[in-house]
């Protein structure tokens, strides 16, 4: 790990040291309220197996556990010796009961289309896709990797991989196909499961042809099943039309799986060049993220949920499909830009569809306060209790605006913060609707997720002195391993034994609230999604008329960071313009939109250490106009 940026208190922002604090208004926290949130913390803190077992005791299990935690200190089981699958919470439970004819999906496209799918109807569709998925050979333990748009059928794709027990991995439907090989080739995939087109802005976004670029003279993959919304064409006999694999009969048991085994990989950017696949499992995943929306969340049957991630990131798995539908949930989305086409589009959806909680994220509150106050106003938003925010850091100017504008200053809802990682799948630190509100703090460590601040030297940090982030015990839904690299996922347990080192820089108030400051390795934060630098500098790298590259991120008053990238071009070429958009046209192909560089300068030399290393803090600084701090290991 690189060397940590150690923050003192007169280095932050004033806005993350004042200490206003805001009480959570009693209409919005419902059942939550009827619980002492902090003697269910240290409930979970000194008894964490008593505590987990009592809420797994909910769920559906064809067998018992024998042991609720088996944890060694860098390896953790949850529920071992049971068995379940988890399409049996998330569908049977429910299309069984009288909750059969319950909307569990609503979803809506940028053109006013709608659908609505019943539990019954939906437990239907996955069926028929599962034994569509058996009779192309799919099997428990294969891997199937997803490239679908914001669709009911991404989440048919997905949860019937669950249910025949193979182990999907999505890719966001965005990502370019250098991004999108990379992640097949590391699962393996068997089958490619893609949409031709995806919908974003009135415009059609080309799908399937990032596809075929991304799986040529890939031998393993034996089939393409393709998502046809635009007439594609299906050209035997690599490709199946999705739908005629939903003409197969509508029950099929699902595959009896331990607690542990994988039920999804999904990548993300870690400090090196290579994605990282994580790992999650069947039992503890639906476990820990089914608590968190029950409990931190206060999302229950009664809720309408509009959830605006993607299907392609840990917030759709975890809270567009998995654990809303293993709480009987009704849940909205919604393909396209949330701004699209009137920036008034999602508060007329609260207003339409009666929305009482919502998850998204700063970057889009962000957004809503630049187009101002009237568009909310111009709606009836008095049925939204709670927001929900996370993916990055929540300024405190944001949660003010959306606290009056949103929430009618707490009249009707409230405004709460979190944070995790696609590594966690659900919330490890926030503030739930029962506690106050200190904005530009995240809040306190949740239920079963015991967190520090802590030095270099292992220690806790004091208040208000920034240090590395750190999870001091496991939970369920956390990650289990990084898919064929086992040695990645034991590093961040042993940097400091005993701990989860999240990556992320944070300093901690005398009350135990924590401000998450940014990361501590080389991954930039751009609108909540994840990026790491040595992808964008090995895409540039990748151009024949680039010698070197470094990326940086950029503070942006919209999507938290924006990535400018410093290039040294090769001899026998030239810096222009023309080159410098070539670059970045070349990176947005490569990788995808969300991480192509909103600037590129080019530079005669790259600052290095001795050893050869990219001091990439230095460029940050010297982009900032602040001091680059030591630089005695710098070349020169």
């Amino acid at each position: 790990m690189s060397a940590l940026p150690i923050t003192k208190p007169e280095n932050i922002s004033n806005l993350l040291t004042l200490d206003q604090e805001y009480p959570a208004p009693a209409i919005v926290a419902g059942n939550v309220l009827q619980k002492d949130w902090n003697a269910e913390r240290e409930r979970s803190f000194k008894d964490p197996e008593g505590f987990w077992a009592d809420y797994a005791r909910r769920f559906e299990w064809s067998q018992p556990w024998k042991k609720v935690l088996e944890w060694d200190g860098v390896h953790h089981q949850w529920f071992t010796g049971a068995k379940t699958n988890i399409t049996i919470n998330a569908l049977d439970r429910h299309a069984n009961s009288e909750r059969c004819n319950r909307a569990a999906f609503i979803w809506l496209g940028e053109d006013g289309a709608e659908r609505i799918v019943t539990y019954g109807q939906l437990y239907r569709m996955v069926c028929r896709f599962a034994n569509g998925l058996k009779s192309l050979g799919v099997v428990k333990g294969d891997r199937v990797v997803i490239y679908m748009p914001l669709t009911i059928e991404g989440a048919v794709a997905m949860l019937a991989c669950a249910r025949i027990g193979a182990i999907h991995s999505v890719v966001y439907a965005g990502l370019g196909h250098t991004a999108l090989r990379d992640r097949i080739t590391d699962a393996q995939a068997k089958i490619v499961i893609a949409g031709d087109v995806g919908y974003r802005r009135g415009k059609t976004i080309a799908l399937k042809a990032i596809v075929d670029e991304a799986i040529e003279s890939l031998d393993f993959v034996e089939k393409v099943v393709v998502y046809s919304r635009a007439k594609t064409e299906i050209r035997a006999p690599r490709e199946i039309d999705f739908n005629d694999l939903l003409k197969f009969p509508p029950q099929c048991p699902a595959e009896e799986m331990d607690a542990e085994d994988p039920l999804f990989l999904l990548y993300t950017s870690g400090s090196t060049g290579k994605p990282k696949g994580v790992v999650h499992v069947h039992g503890g995943y639906m476990v820990g993220t089914t608590y968190h929306l029950e409990s931190f969340f206060d999302v229950g049957e009664r809720d309408v949920f509009w959830c605006t991630s993607d299907i392609g990131w840990v917030v759709g798995h975890s809270y567009i499909v998995y654990a809303p539908l293993c709480a009987g949930v009704t849940t909205l989305f919604r393909e396209g830009a949330i701004d699209y086409p009137s920036p008034g589009t999602a508060w007329e959806i609260v207003d339409r569809y009666a929305v009482t909680k919502m998850f998204t994220a700063p970057t889009a509150l962000r957004m809503f306060m630049r187009y101002g106050e009237s568009y909310p106003a111009a709606h009836d938003l008095t049925t939204l209790r709670v927001i929900a925010c996370a993916g990055e850091p929540l300024n405190p100017e944001a949660w003010r605006w959306a606290q009056t504008h949103l929430a009618g200053d707490g009249k009707w809802g409230y405004v709460i913060d979190n944070w995790w990682q696609t590594e966690l799948g659900g919330p490890a630190l926030g503030t739930p609707p029962s506690m106050a509100m200190r904005p530009g703090k995240v809040g306190v460590a949740v239920p079963g997720a015991e967190a520090d601040v802590l030095d270099e030297d292992g220690k806790p940090a004091p208040p208000g002195v920034g240090g590395r982030l750190v999870l001091k015990r496991p939970f369920p839904c956390m990650l289990r391993t990084v898919w064929g690299d086992p040695a990645r996922y034991e590093r961040d347990w042993k940097f400091f034994p005993g701990c989860y080192v999240t990556g992320d820089v944070a300093m901690k108030d005398k009350d135990g609230y924590i401000a998450v400051l940014g990361r501590s390795d080389d991954v930039l934060n751009v609108a909540g999604h994840r990026i790491g630098t040595a992808e964008v500098e090995s895409a540039l790298v990748s151009h024949p008329a680039v010698a070197e590259a470094a990326a940086i991120g950029v503070p942006d008053p919209l999507k938290g960071e924006t990535i400018k990238a410093f290039v040294q071009v090769r001899s026998d070429h030239v810096p222009s313009d023309t080159l410098a958009a070539a670059l970045i046209e070349h990176v947005r192909r490569e990788l995808g939109p969300i991480a192509t560089p909103s600037s590129l300068e080019f530079v005669t030399s790259l600052p290095k250490t001795r050893s050869g290393k990219i001091l990439r803090r230095f460029l940050k600084a010297k982009e900032a106009g602040v001091d680059a701090g030591d630089v005695s290991t710098m070349e020169g």
